[in-house]
């Protein structure tokens, strides 16, 4: 029997009958259903029973994405407090060279999409972790406060963080202006590419997942996609002969932007990504 605030919210929401919903993996954001209705159509749901996961923000970067650039995301149905009704995409986290470099087109398009300053026109979500936007004209300083600083200390608050890990991201915070150089111009970035939240079919990308949106330094969708192997070699090539990769930032700024995806991943889990942290930090900061 089809759960009750599935049921009830489908035929409230889109005047059909909810047949079946079958659980599956993936995301921070609530539970994740397939459903199929009494049409024959597919869709996706999440569902949030405390109302505490923020489902609206993921429809409005959804939504925005579909109306402000060329990158394939599925078409929000219906949204409230507790449920995100959402089409259903064919595709696997699985990839071709050919779906690489495609996937690298399409990203490269992406951070094309320019702005007057670093942030966004309101604060959006990484997992069920809010982002901080406030419009910001210097990439440093939005990147040190509002993203290394940020995740630090909301990871310390959650009991996940040593005090002397913190101070350790203060330190290096004050040196990111001679270490990360003159960036790029802000860029509109997904935010979360990892191999599961992208989809292929054959060798193409059919969709992408969960985004983080925000603009930023566009090297920084980069080096997310190399921290979790999202995607390998023939991305990068195609990506360098689209935008270009500025030099350094493989051996640089690389290491540097990824703090903020392992901070952020200590917040949530803490365990290993600690170490991942302090290796970092063993970098660029002495104890």
């Amino acid at each position: 029997m089809p759960d009750r605030l599935l049921a009830e919210g489908v035929e409230a929401s889109l005047g059909e009958r909810l047949v079946s919903a079958r659980p599956l993996g993936g995301g921070c954001i609530g539970e994740v259903y397939r459903l199929k209705l009494a049409g024959g159509t597919p869709l996706v749901a999440k569902v949030d029973r405390e109302g505490t996961s923020h489902l609206e923000w993921e429809a409005y970067m959804l939504r925005y994405l579909r109306e402000r650039s060329s990158l394939p995301v599925p078409e929000v149905l219906h949204c409230s407090e507790r449920l995100l009704l959402m089409e259903f995409v064919e595709g696997e986290s699985r990839f071709s060279p050919a779906a690489e470099r495609h996937a690298a087109e399409l990203l490269a398009e992406l951070h094309g999409i320019g702005a007057a300053a670093y942030g966004h026109e309101r604060d959006t979500l990484i997992g069920s972790l809010p982002q901080p936007n406030p419009w910001t004209e210097s990439w440093v300083e939005f990147f040190r406060e509002h993203r290394l600083l940020y995740a630090a200390r909301v990871a310390h608050e959650a009991g996940r963080l040593p005090a002397e890990v913190l101070r350790r991201v203060g330190r290096l915070a004050e040196l990111l202006e001679e270490l990360i150089g003159e960036p790029q111009p802000p860029g509109l970035i997904h935010g979360d590419v990892w191999s599961a939240n992208v989809l292929a079919k054959g060798d193409r990308i059919s969709a992408f997942l969960d985004p983080a949106i925000y603009h930023a330094d566009p090297e920084v969708e980069l080096a997310f996609i190399s921290l979790f192997d999202s995607f390998g070699e023939p991305f990068f090539e195609r990506y360098a002969e689209v935008r270009g990769i500025g030099e350094g930032f493989f051996e640089v700024r690389r290491d540097l932007y990824n703090l903020y995806p392992l901070l952020v991943h200590v917040y949530f889990f803490g365990g290993g990504y600690l170490g991942a942290v302090r290796r970092v930090l063993d970098r660029f900061v002495s104890l």
